[in-house]
């Protein structure tokens, strides 16, 4: 798996990424980290491995088509076979989409569908998350589609909301989970494992050595 990672902030879950890879925790090779803006902290984290990056802001394009290009171009310069999102804050125009259907996942602060769609990322969720008085969240990792947050579920993983909890000490327990859950659907999918059938996920069982008959009960 030749991965590039999509970025608008301080790259926490793309360090994560880079962690897994450097512990062998995950097959797979960052080839690159694409960012919307070039003030992106993420981009320091790739520098900081030798990875290469790209800023490639859609305001520099006509139109979410021609954004794409420049995106599927960069995505092609570093012969990419998989993109994950990680904080990047841009919607991926449908030719992307198209290109690396099936092959594009993005990790949420929230069980979706439940606290998705447009403007609910980062803060905004947490904060939705306590006001609305709800007894667990968590994170999600799904395939990318057309629409914010709507593509298949790979992985989620819940973490309890407790009545006196900040959005700011809230965020810090999710963070957790999704530095451990994105690395983990990566390698899921980095092996092979990951089956789509329409919106349903299916993932493989790991293999396990057969027995010879000589073994002992």
């Amino acid at each position: 798996m030749r991965l590039a990672v999509f970025a608008s902030g301080e790259g926490t879950n793309f360090q994560a990424i880079l962690d897994a890879v450097g512990g062998d925790r995950l097959p797979a090779e960052v080839a690159c980290c694409i960012s919307n803006t070039k003030d992106a902290g993420a981009l320091k984290r790739a520098d900081q491995h030798d990875v290469p990056t790209e800023v490639i802001p859609p305001a520099s394009f006509e139109s979410p088509e021609a954004f794409g290009h420049a995106l599927l171009d960069g995505l092609a310069a570093h012969d990419v076979t998989f993109v994950a999102l990680a904080g990047y804050m841009q919607k991926i125009p449908p030719n992307v989409v198209d290109a690396y259907r099936g092959s594009m996942t993005n990790i949420h602060p929230a069980l979706l569908p439940a606290f998705g769609g447009q403007g609910m990322y980062g803060m905004h969720v947490h904060r939705a998350v306590i006001d609305y008085g709800v007894h667990w969240t968590g994170a999600t990792v799904h395939l990318v589609d057309e629409e914010y947050d709507h593509g298949p579920i790979v992985l989620q993983e819940p973490v309890p909301v407790y009545a006196d909890d900040t959005p700011e000490a809230l965020a810090n327990r999710v963070r957790e989970v999704e530095h451990r859950l994105y690395p983990e659907a990566l390698r899921l999918f980095a092996a092979g494992r990951v089956h789509q059938d329409d919106r349903c996920i299916r993932i493989d069982a790991p293999d396990h050595p057969r027995r010879s008959p000589t073994d002992s009960e």
